[in-house]
């Protein structure tokens, strides 16, 4: 089996991830927060260890770090969290669902608009469109850090000024980023959201939402936080306001582990060695004659990217071409990948594409399999 669909959970997890989770199963199984017995004193401490290294690794407090069951509701609380009567909220032409329908959610829910700006190759241009897009009622500009689809890199930090001089909040979609790329609060983002199960190496289930405070959220659910029970409102501190009922206590402990790995590992080495894989995949690919790259990565444009590339084999439908691969046990996704919008940017709306996502794990033997076996679909066309 090689798996290369790591854009939408990276697998195999860290060896520590799986430890930790089977250790947390069985040793920390009490509610944390919620008695006062040891056994859940025990638990939560390591839920808060655990909450201290994601909280690090973005450069957030621990206590503006919520813990979330994936980066999708995160995106709901912040998005949702932030919108008013009449608001205005703009995004890019390259985000995921997770972002365009909450903001479509949320502006039809109270009265107000939203405004589409286009990235570009050059950042600077991409800064200009976002800039032109802000209005006198905008709230918060909500952007990917990189598009899941075509792995383009928006300028997060440049972005995260322009929000601070027209004093609207910054949301960013961390999916395709975290792990990948050097993501910090001080960039100017005011909440980050990330998935858990990508590019953190942790289990499915599992996100983050961390806030610098700045904007206060309305909640979008209620319940028993452990807190403040005696109150019949939803507590106002965090991370309490945002994590009613009972946690995902294994998985967000394992999280803490895939973090730490990363952490250890460094962003930095992590990206240099899929970014590799994927010029690679790319040079070689052209090679064939038969393939379409949607974002050809090489050694001159690859700080554009994170570690994803799009294509499709001629003459074939992407689901066609995955499911071909698969048959010869190669895993890629093909379709649309819960982003419309940037398939109508790059004209695949009518057939998606097949997406190349290799991992830390991933090897140059496994991307040279794949690449012989789009050769024999090239071959027997």
């Amino acid at each position: 089996m090689i798996y290369l669909d790591n854009a939408a959970t990276t697998f195999p997890k860290p060896r520590s991830v799986y430890n930790i989770w089977q250790k947390a199963m069985s040793v920390y199984g009490a509610n944390p927060g919620r008695s006062g017995h040891a056994f859940s004193v025990k638990t939560a401490e390591a839920v808060f260890r655990a909450r201290e290294i994601c909280a690090g690794f973005f450069g957030g407090d621990v206590e503006n770090t919520v813990f979330t069951l994936n980066c999708t509701t995160a995106l709901n609380f912040a998005v949702k969290g932030i919108s008013r009567l009449g608001c205005n909220i703009i995004m890019s032409d390259i985000e995921h669902n997770a972002v365009s329908r909450p903001v479509y959610a949320a502006v039809k829910d109270n009265s107000g608009s939203c405004k589409i700006f286009e990235t570009a190759d050059d950042d600077e241009q991409t800064l200009k469109n976002a800039e032109r897009a802000i209005s006198e009622n905008t709230t918060a500009l909500v952007c990917t850090a990189a598009s899941n689809v075509i792995g383009r890199r928006n300028p997060i930090a440049k972005l995260g000024e322009l929000c601070r001089e027209h004093n609207i909040c910054f949301i960013v979609d961390a999916a395709q980023g975290a792990g990948v790329l050097p993501l910090k609060m001080s960039q100017g983002i005011n909440i980050l959201c990330a998935a858990g199960h990508k590019g953190l190496y942790g289990p499915m289930g599992t996100g983050l939402m961390i806030t610098d405070g700045k904007y206060p959220l309305k909640t979008i659910i209620e319940g028993g936080t452990g807190s403040a029970s005696e109150s019949i409102l939803q507590p106002d501190f965090m991370p309490d306001r945002f994590e009613s009922g009972t946690i995902n206590t294994a998985g967000v402990i394992a999280l803490g582990a895939g973090v730490d790995f990363v952490r250890h590992k460094t962003i930095d080495a992590v990206y240099r060695h899929e970014i590799g894989l994927c010029i690679k995949f790319c040079r070689e690919a052209k090679k064939l004659g038969n393939i379409t790259l949607y974002n050809d990565i090489n050694e001159l444009n690859y700080q554009m990217y994170a570690p994803v590339v799009s294509f499709n084999i001629n003459g074939i439908s992407s689901s066609q071409g995955a499911e071909y691969l698969s048959d010869n046990g190669i895993f890629l996704r093909a379709g649309l990948h819960c982003a419309p919008l940037c398939h109508k940017k790059i004209g695949t709306i009518d057939k998606g594409t097949i997406r190349f996502s290799p991992s830390v794990f991933t090897n140059e033997n496994e991307v040279g399999a794949l690449l012989k076996a789009l050769s024999r679909i090239s071959n027997h066309r």
